[in-house]
């Protein structure tokens, strides 16, 4: 995979300057290597030093937007009048018409006074914009490759209990560790990045010139996933010790599918739980409090305290809030299960 035109740009300019340091991070390498993403450490680390500094001149830049004078946000809130004093100015004008004077602020009005932004306001503008936007976007793009890491370690683990059946089902067939890897990397669109990894031992075996054994303890250390580094360390013992590979990749298949069940009974009882609790809490917690409400207003008046948008702002927004949430939650939990 060719650079971006912004990688090219980033490691242009700050390549040199990170290369020693990006080099001997050993974490970060691995990371790269394990997420797939086909760069040199020096460039990851110019990426996201510029892009860190690009985020955080953006921030900043919207920060002075409240700050530059006249036109500001500040400056045009504190140019309104104060809403506590507009009854006592409009009672001035109606028995001063003769003082009234246009050129002044409130028309002369001498209680006129006008809004003022809060100075703890303005401290919190000033450390988001200096502090904590570029703080957070540094933590968020330095930790893109193991966050690429990660995802790819996972939807391995998915896609892995199929991929050890079929290659389970090919080597009963005779076919040999080649054709089983090259069959994989064919049908990416079936066994996901487990394909990545498959067609990047059919490289080492036939563009590389690498024997088997070799290219599988290669893959064992960009392998992202715990799963698929216990595959490729099974096979390299398997074959060097003489054994069958179709008895190994039955037995792996089998383990794997079993693990597969139990996430997704993990996965269903947590769902199950989920479901019990959205009943408490989305069903009979809003009628219990509803009726509770009128209740009281009937009974002892106490309800009457209520004002009417309360109440709305309960039935129109808290309740639909909740409902949300819960949805939000069951398609996140959902997706996690998706291949």
């Amino acid at each position: 995979m060719d650079l971006t035109a912004w990688q090219r740009i980033c490691h242009r300019l700050l390549g040199g300057v990170f290369k020693k340091r990006a080099r001997g991070d050993k974490k970060l390498s691995k990371d790269l290597v394990k997420a797939s993403m086909p760069m040199m450490p020096e460039v990851y680390l110019a990426t996201v030093f510029v892009t860190t500094i690009v985020v955080s001149a953006i921030g900043i830049g919207l920060v002075g937007l409240f700050f530059v004078p006249e036109i500001g946000v500040i400056d045009l809130w504190e140019s309104q009048q104060d809403p506590a004093t507009q009854a006592v100015c409009f009672e001035w004008e109606y028995w001063n018409t003769a003082l009234i004077d246009e050129s002044q602020p409130g028309n002369g009005c001498p209680d006129y006074d006008t809004k003022v932004f809060p100075p703890a306001l303005k401290v919190l503008l000033v450390i988001i914009g200096f502090v904590f936007v570029p703080i957070g976007a540094w933590k968020f793009n330095k930790g893109g490759a193991e966050r690429e890491a990660k995802r790819r370690g996972d939807m391995i683990e998915k896609y892995l209990p199929y991929a050890a059946s079929y290659t389970a089902a090919m080597a009963a067939a005779n076919a040999t560790p080649a054709k089983i890897f090259r069959s994989l990397a064919m049908n990416k669109d079936i066994y996901g990045d487990v394909a990545d990894d498959a067609a990047l031992v059919y490289r080492d075996v036939t563009l590389l010139g690498y024997d088997l054994i070799t290219s599988m303890k290669m893959s064992v250390d960009r392998a992202a996933s715990v799963w698929l580094t216990e595959f490729f360390q099974g096979m390299v013992g398997t074959l060097t010790a003489g054994g069958q590979l179709k008895l190994f990749f039955l037995n792996r298949a089998e383990h794997y599918m079993r693990e597969n069940r139990t996430r997704l009974q993990q996965f269903l009882e947590s769902i199950a739980m989920l479901a019990e609790s959205y009943i408490v809490v989305a069903v009979a917690m809003p009628l219990f409090l509803i009726v509770m409400l009128v209740i009281m207003f009937w009974v002892s008046g106490s309800g009457a305290q209520m004002s009417e948008s309360m109440l709305y702002g309960i039935v129109l927004g808290f309740i639909p809030m909740i409902h949300v949430a819960y949805a939000i939650l069951v398609y996140t939990s959902s997706k996690e299960q998706d291949m």
